[in-house]
């Protein structure tokens, strides 16, 4: 079974700058793709960035160049940097990684931008 579990969200003003975290148990981390989607309030779920096994990147064009995914596979745990944050950031943000077929995501960790 599958588990992700992030954390690190929280109230941050506009401009300002916050690190979430993603920690995933068992043995298929390292070899997994992993990726950080949010959901603002009332729309639909929607990609943030992902990260795959050679530590390649991508991101959605609302956070290129503010956002940067990384992982750590010694500590089964890929993170998502977050600077430069505006009000449009706001929304729950989740981990999610696939072990064909099924897609498994975490809880979810809110981000409030707001002055």
């Amino acid at each position: 079974q599958v588990q992700l579990v992030e954390s690190g969200g929280g109230l941050v003003q506009p401009g300002g700058s916050l690190t979430l975290s993603c920690a995933a148990s068992g043995s298929i981390f390292s070899g997994n793709a992993m990726s950080w989607y949010r959901q603002a309030p009332g729309k639909q779920r929607d990609l943030v960035a992902t990260i795959s096994s050679d530590h390649s990147t991508s991101y959605s064009d609302s956070v290129k160049g503010r956002f940067t995914i990384s992982r750590d596979n010694a500590k089964n745990t890929i993170y998502l940097q977050m600077s430069s944050l505006k009000p449009e950031d706001t929304g729950v943000y989740y981990c999610k990684t696939t072990v064909w077929p099924i897609a498994y995501w975490g809880q979810g960790t809110r981000v409030t931008v707001s002055s």
